[in-house]
C-alpha cells in the first residue's frame, strides 16, 4: 500500500528564507503553466507537457523578468508543472465523465497570500539523513523522527502550515497487516448529535457523542477574528493576530483528526465488516446545519474507516445515500412518514418501540446483508437492538443487550 508518514521540519533562519524563496518561485511556475494551457486552449493550438515546461522553466530562465528562478532547484519547478498539469487533466476528466466523485472546477491561479504552501520533491530532489531531510539547494533540515520510515520514500513534499510550522510527508510504500479475523460485524448511523450510533452483531450497540469541537473553540475564534479585522492591513500587529487565529483553527482541526483516528482504529480493530451510509456531505453542507455538519468531519471518518480497513484486511461497506434508514421499521420494515430531528423515538404500527438512532443503525446493518434476524433463541435480534429504552444512560456506554 502507498501511504504518506509526516513528520514536524524545523528549518534554521537561512533555510527558512530560501524555502520562502522556493515556495514563490513554484507558485510563479505553476500560474505560467495555466496561463501557457489557457493561451493555447484559447487559441486553439494543442500544447504538449514538455512544450509548456519548456516555455515557463527552461527559457523562462534565460529572461531577466525570471532569473531569479535559476536559484532554487529545478526538481520543484518541474513538479509545479506537473501539477498544473494533473489539475487541468482532472478537470477535463471530470467534465467529460472519466472521474468518480464531485465535480472539479477549472485550476485556479495561486496566491502569494495563501497562508498554507508547499512544494514537492522527487527522488533526485531530496535525501533522508540521520536527523532529518536534505533538500536540493536547502540543505540538511532537521526533522523530529517520531517513527522511521517503513522503506525508501518516493516523494517528498515540504508544507508551511497557516501557522507557520513546516512538515515535512513522504511518500512510502508498507506491506499490509492483516488482523486476527473477528465474527463481529456493525452498523453506523452517524449524526450530529451523536457522531456515531454502533450496533453490532453479538448484541451490543453503543452511542458515541460528537465532540463539537469547533462548537467548543467558537467564542475563542470569533473574539481572534475580531482582533484580526480592526488591525490595519500590511501591519505587523495583523500578521500576529493572523497567527493566533491560525493556531486555534489548526488546535481545532488536529483535535478532531485525533479523535476520527482513535474511534476509526477501534471500530476496525474490533469489527471484520462495517457498514456505513453513503452521506451527501456537501449537500447536507449547504443547509442551515452546515455548521455542524463541517464540525462532524463524517467524511473524514469514513475515509479513514476505509484507509484503515484496507490496510487490516477489514471490509467497509456503503449503502445508498436514498436508503430509508430511518423512516422504516427495523421489525416489520414498513416505510413511515418522514420524521424531523426532533422526534427521537415512536412506536411503529406494529407495537414496536423504536430508537431513532439504533433504527437506522439496524437498518443499516441489515441492508448490507449483515444482520441476522433470530438468535440461538428465536428472539428477534433486530428489534431488541432498536427498541428504545425510557432512560438512557449518561455516559453513553456500550450496553449488552
Amino acid at each position: 500500500m502507498i501511504v504518506r508518514y509526516r513528520y514536524r521540519a524545523y528549518p534554521t533562519g537561512d533555510q527558512q528564507m530560501m524555502l520562502a524563496r522556493t515556495l514563490g518561485c513554484v507558485r510563479v511556475v505553476f500560474n505560467d503553466a495555466l496561463q501557457a494551457r489557457q493561451d493555447a486552449r484559447t487559441a486553439g493550438v494543442k500544447i504538449t507537457d514538455t512544450e509548456v515546461q519548456r516555455l515557463v522553466v527552461t527559457l523562462a530562465k534565460a529572461t531577466p523578468e525570471r532569473a531569479w528562478l535559476g536559484e532554487v532547484a529545478s526538481v520543484a519547478l518541474v513538479q509545479a508543472c506537473q501539477d498544473a498539469r494533473r489539475a487541468y487533466r482532472n478537470f477535463f476528466d471530470s467534465v467529460a465523465g472519466k472521474r468518480k466523485g464531485r465535480r472539479v472546477g477549472e485550476p485556479r491561479f495561486r496566491s502569494r497570500k495563501d497562508n498554507r504552501q508547499s512544494i514537492r520533491l522527487t527522488r533526485n530532489g531530496f535525501g533522508v539523513t540521520d536527523r532529518g531531510v536534505r533538500l536540493a539547494k536547502i540543505g540538511d533540515v532537521k526533522l523530529e523522527w517520531s517513527r522511521n520510515l517503513p522503506s525508501a520514500p518516493s516523494s517528498a513534499t515540504v508544507v508551511r502550515e497557516a501557522d507557520g510550522r513546516y512538515f515535512v510527508s513522504f511518500v512510502v510504500e508498507v506491506l499490509e497487516t492483516p488482523l486476527t479475523p473477528s465474527s463481529t460485524v456493525a452498523g453506523i448511523d452517524l449524526g450530529l448529535t451523536d457522531l456515531a450510533v454502533i450496533v453490532r452483531s453479538d448484541g451490543t450497540r453503543e452511542k458515541i457523542p460528537a465532540p463539537r469541537h469547533l462548537r467548543a473553540a467558537e467564542r475563542r475564534i470569533a473574539r481572534g477574528q475580531r482582533a484580526l479585522a480592526r488591525k490595519e492591513k500590511g501591519s505587523k500587529n495583523r500578521g500576529k493576530a493572523r497567527h493566533r487565529l491560525a493556531v486555534l483553527h489548526r488546535k481545532v482541526r488536529e483535535t478532531r483528526l485525533d479523535h476520527h483516528h482513535k474511534l476509526a482504529h477501534r471500530l476496525v480493530h474490533d469489527n471484520q465488516v462495517i457498514a456505513v451510509e453513503d452521506l451527501a456531505v456537501s449537500g447536507l453542507a449547504r443547509t442551515r446545519l452546515a455548521k455542524s455538519v463541517h464540525d462532524a468531519g463524517w467524511a473524514t471518518l469514513v475515509r479513514l474507516l476505509e484507509e484503515k480497513a484496507d490496510r487490516c484486511g477489514r471490509t467497509v461497506t456503503k449503502i445508498d445515500r436514498w436508503f430509508p434508514s430511518t423512516r422504516a421499521c427495523s421489525q416489520c420494515g414498513v416505510v413511515g412518514d418522514k420524521k424531523p430531528l426532533h422526534v427521537r423515538a415512536w412506536t411503529c404500527g406494529c407495537g414496536a418501540h423504536l430508537d431513532r438512532d439504533y433504527n437506522a443503525a439496524v437498518n443499516i446493518l441489515d441492508a448490507a446483508g449483515l444482520a441476522e434476524s433470530l438468535n440461538a433463541c428465536g428472539a428477534d435480534v433486530r428489534l431488541r437492538l432498536a427498541g428504545a429504552v425510557s432512560v438512557e444512560a449518561g455516559t453513553h456506554r456500550t450496553e449488552a443487550v
